[in-house]
């Protein structure tokens, strides 16, 4: 069987850092209602003439440097993102473009906070039966563009930020064991963007009257129970895949959801926080982006090394989860 690995990481965040007392500034709100329900304390902003390929275009860069390939090199772009430059064409075709990555097919992948795995595992797919060589995986969100910013309960969670990687087959890179992917669309209507699809096209006043084009969460407290057994469920099949019980892994890094939804999530599991990656209390919530950052960050200042078994794990609408071994 073929060896598909992970030869170099990268990510991107953007400089602007709005605090939370910042938001109090303008949001009947304060830094400990919002730490203390969420776990966040800053997250970033991208600037205004930023479009989410240029956050991506940033972390493939250094995705690609650390793997030692060219744009000549990359056959395949997969980015995962539910805030794209354009609905047509597809966030992946921009970023094709800035890369000049002229010998890459490109297309999105749309699976809300679970979409960097599922891209993963499309890209470990189509390595693995041949039809590709090296993939660029990335994922890149500009969420703070989707928020309400008067909705006291939503607007706080969001950030920006882009975080890729280069998947090929190799015998010396980081081994992606297994990745899986799971989905209930009859439970989808719990977080989602009702305007801007083609049931409320054309985009008409009366639409943005409703704010239909802002991201809506529902029945928040039915979502958080949810989400942590999906978390858990995902990351105990990534573990069993390669054999392993969740004591065998050393580290978890779950998407950057809520820090209770990741303090539930380690209960159910029996770990301890310690082996938990967290990001969440300077970046917030970036959808899709929050596990490839997280990964990048990891591996950058040594959390992980070689040797250590790494276990990828999300939760997001659609409703999506999913989860990835990797042998570093």
């Amino acid at each position: 069987m073929k060896k598909i690995g992970i030869i170099g990481t990268g990510s991107y965040l953007p400089e602007k850092v709005m605090t939370n007392h910042d938001i109090e500034k303008f949001l009947d709100t304060s830094d400990e209602w919002i730490y203390t329900r969420t776990g966040i304390k800053e997250r970033r902003i991208a600037d205004k003439s930023a479009a989410a390929s240029d956050l991506a275009r940033s972390a493939c860069q250094r995705a690609m440097e650390t793997a030692g390939v060219k744009s000549d090199d990359i056959d395949l772009i997969i980015l995962a993102t539910i805030t794209p430059d354009t609905h047509c064409p597809a966030g992946a075709n921009w970023l094709e473009a800035k890369l000049d990555c002229r010998k890459a097919v490109s297309f999105d992948v749309t699976a809300a906070c679970s979409g960097f795995i599922f891209a993963l595992h499309l890209a470990d797919k189509l390595i693995r039966c041949g039809t590709n060589r090296v993939a660029l995986v990335c994922a890149s969100e500009i969420m703070t563009r989707t928020v309400n910013w008067q909705e006291r309960e939503s607007c706080i969670l969001w950030g920006d930020g882009a975080g890729a990687v280069v998947l090929t087959e190799t015998e010396t890179g980081h081994q992606v064991v297994s990745t899986h992917i799971h989905t209930d669309g009859a439970a989808g209507d719990t977080l989602l963007m009702p305007g801007g699809g083609s049931l409320t096209t054309p985009i008409s006043y009366e639409s943005v009257d409703k704010k239909l084009h802002f991201l809506k969460m529902i029945e928040a407290n039915k979502s958080f129970k949810v989400a942590v057994g999906r978390f858990a469920e995902a990351a105990e099949e990534a573990a069993a895949s390669g054999g392993y019980a969740m004591k065998d892994i050393d580290v978890i890094i779950p998407h950057q959801a809520n820090i209770r939804i990741i303090q539930g999530m380690a209960k159910k599991l029996q770990v301890p926080m310690a082996k938990v990656y967290m990001t969440i209390e300077r970046y917030g919530n970036i959808s899709s982006a929050t596990v490839p950052i997280a990964l990048d960050e990891a591996v950058r200042n040594g959390t992980i090394v070689k040797g250590k078994r790494v276990v990828l794990t999300a939760f997001g609408g659609g409703l999506t989860w999913a989860s990835s071994l990797i042998e570093w």
